[in-house]
């Protein structure tokens, strides 16, 4: 530092990143050192009055080694530069990349030019926003295994992941790193609760989506709320049919083939809602991931806003994963690709789907805003997805049960559960026989996997309609699936009403 340097620095007077001492006071001048360390670095000069004249300080070999050992000393300790400018010390302060760091009298942070004690309160958040307690990877005590634990969601997650491991269950919960053993106890984190309790909201309240329907362009009037709690899997999914339920979708004739073209992009409203759920700030108290579905858009909120480190001009170009044990399990089972790559896949398929491209907006929440296909919305597409017509609003519309064509079927076998939906219809007229993934897809006509997953294939098999060949094996390149009994006699009920 030069002297002009200085003398501007003594014109500008104390401030956030400068602090004036007339003296050295070992505890004082720790308390300033990890204060500065605490936010975002700076300078004390010793031998300043605080007026900003310069009352002197001696530079010796003792105040050197002193103020050496102050900062050694700090936890962990303070990066710093001293050296002598006229009669002033300057010792210049690194911004510590290991908050929070504390001193023998406690934890400072630099509030304007004011160096304050944080108190206990104020210590839990810093460790939480600095990311040194990590909510996925924190212990939950309530949970009592095996009590708590759901054996079908670690099973179906399992089939997912594709992990064929013979070993204990407590064992591949450990390797996961969603337990640790304490004793002869397996004790759970937060992650593990999240993926597989049986009662997610008794341990983590705020762990649910909630799903929105508004009549118009706000919350004046809300036509229907769903709150989903059965875990990050089951309400990543119940979301996305909540969106499909309240959205159009048009048809394009392309030669003999009809194609389904949604009136949203799904694969970038999936990916969104993923990484709201995988990303958000699991410590934003009384807050969870809100889905809204409105005439003119589609908003996905996710409490804490960004994670530290991020601005709205690195999305797609660069992630911090906050919750990163959270995010290897989804991307286990392919949930997403933990590449980076979530918002530049979201804009593509925006794109590719001839949507507008989404708007971001972070404050204390991380907002997606996406924008129908305007052909789409042009059209007014030949029904709203779940079998409603387009001209009929919600709030309106009669709860149809295997309609097709105006016609509806007044009885449903035993073995058929649930409302079954014109793609389920149309998935059961393209059965014949057994048919792999690929084939079925081919014989609808849809060009989108994703879609046709969480539109038709899925629903057809919770309700019962259509079964796997190799149930055991959900992932085996041998799959084929076929008609249930009662999915056969559902079929034939429909061309006998023909």
């Amino acid at each position: 530092m030069t002297p002009t340097d200085l003398e501007i620095l003594l014109q500008r007077g104390e401030g956030a990143t400068l602090e004036l001492k007339e003296s050295f006071s070992p505890s004082s001048f720790a308390r300033e050192l990890v204060a500065l360390a605490n936010t975002i670095g700076g300078r004390v000069l010793l031998g300043v009055r605080d007026d900003g004249t310069v009352a002197g300080v001696k530079d010796t070999n003792v105040l050197r080694a002193r103020v050496q050992d102050i900062a050694r000393n700090c936890d962990p300790p303070v990066k710093m530069l001293a050296e002598p400018v006229g009669e002033v010390f300057v010792v210049e302060v690194r911004e510590s990349d290991a908050k929070p760091v504390q001193c023998g009298d406690g934890f400072f942070w630099r509030q304007g030019a004011v160096t304050q004690k944080l108190g206990c309160d104020e210590i839990r958040d810093f460790f939480r926003t600095e990311g040194v307690i990590r909510f996925d990877l924190s212990p939950c005590p309530r949970f009592s295994y095996p009590e708590d634990f759901d054996r079908d969601k670690f099973d179906a997650w399992l089939g997912q992941s594709g992990i064929t491991s013979g070993a204990p269950v407590e064992d591949v919960l450990v390797d996961l790193e969603v337990a640790e053993r304490t004793g002869d106890k397996l004790l759970f984190r937060n992650a593990g609760v999240l993926f597989f309790a049986g009662n997610v909201r008794r341990f983590l309240p705020e762990a649910y989506i909630t799903c929105l329907l508004g009549k118009g362009t706000d919350k004046v009037r809300i036509l229907d709320r769903k709150d989903f709690d059965g875990g990050i899997v089951a309400d990543i999914e119940d979301t996305m049919r909540f969106i499909e339920r309240n959205t159009r979708t048009a048809y394009r004739i392309e030669g003999l083939r009809r194609e389904d073209v949604p009136e949203y992009p799904m694969q970038a409203l999936r990916e969104a809602i993923t990484n709201a759920v995988m990303h958000r700030d699991w410590f934003f108290d009384g807050a969870n991931v809100f889905v809204e579905v409105y005439t003119d858009r589609i908003e996905v909120s996710s409490p804490g806003g960004l994670p530290k480190g991020l601005t709205l001009a690195d999305l797609g170009h660069r992630s911090i994963r906050r919750n990163a044990l959270i995010a290897d399990l989804l991307h286990r089972i392919g949930f997403i690709e933990k590449a980076g790559t979530g918002i530049r896949r979201i804009r593509d398929e925006a794109s590719e789907m001839n949507c507008p491209e989404p708007e971001f907006r972070a404050d204390s929440f991380m907002t997606v805003t996406f924008r129908p296909n305007p052909a789409v919305r042009a059209e007014g597409g030949e029904r709203l997805v779940g079998g409603v017509a387009p001209e009929v609003t919600p709030e309106v519309a009669p709860e149809v049960t295997g309609e097709v064509a105006g016609q509806t079927t007044d009885q449903v076998t035993e073995q058929v559960t649930g409302e079954v939906t014109g793609e389920e219809i149309r998935l059961l007229r393209a059965m014949s026989g057994e048919m792999t993934r690929q084939r079925i897809q081919e014989a609808l006509g849809l060009k989108h996997e994703d879609h046709f997953r969480h539109a038709y294939l899925l629903p057809a098999l919770r309700a019962g309609l259509i079964e796997m060949t190799i149930p055991d094996k959900p992932r085996s390149s041998k799959q084929r699936y076929r008609l249930t009994p009662g999915g056969s006699e559902y079929l034939k009920q429909l061309r006998e009403e023909r």
